[in-house]
């Protein structure tokens, strides 16, 4: 028989809450999902013991709609794990990432750096009133 996690989380007539674990999810992940919820309840964060963060969610309405705090305990949940999953990409990717931006930065491997003079040159140089979808440029007054 297969076991299944249970998120336990408390709800009182405002609120929810739960507590989170950092060996599972990350402070980098609990602060990325709070900050998609701070536009939809109001977020507290607290640390009740070494490695946790309790996290209460309090409406914003005076009187929520039956299931709203569930729903807002489950997806904040999926949240978490969406963070996760950024974070883990982003670290995989960091690499590539880095060297794109240097390649763009820096120029070719051949040490030629592109500076703004041969930037404008190559600019005024294109002849651009052939192309059909040009859009006029006000400065423009030929043609």
């Amino acid at each position: 028989m297969a076991e299944t996690a249970t998120f336990h989380y408390d709800v009182d007539a405002r609120s929810v809450g739960f507590v989170i674990d950092e060996e599972l999810y990350s402070l980098d992940a609990i602060y990325g999902a709070a900050y998609l919820f701070v536009d939809r309840c109001w977020l507290f964060l607290d640390r009740p013991a070494d490695k946790q963060v309790q996290v209460r969610l309090r409406s914003k309405e005076a009187e929520p709609a039956g299931g709203t705090l569930d729903a807002l305990a489950g997806e904040f949940a999926n949240e978490l794990l969406n963070q996760v999953l950024r974070l883990r990409i982003g670290d995989s990717t960091r690499s590539l990432r880095e060297y794109t931006l240097a390649r763009a930065f820096f120029g070719d491997d051949d040490g030629e750096r592109p500076n703004i003079d041969d930037l404008l040159a190559e600019l005024d140089a294109e002849e651009l009133a052939d192309d059909p979808l040009e859009i006029q440029v006000p400065w423009d007054t030929g043609s």
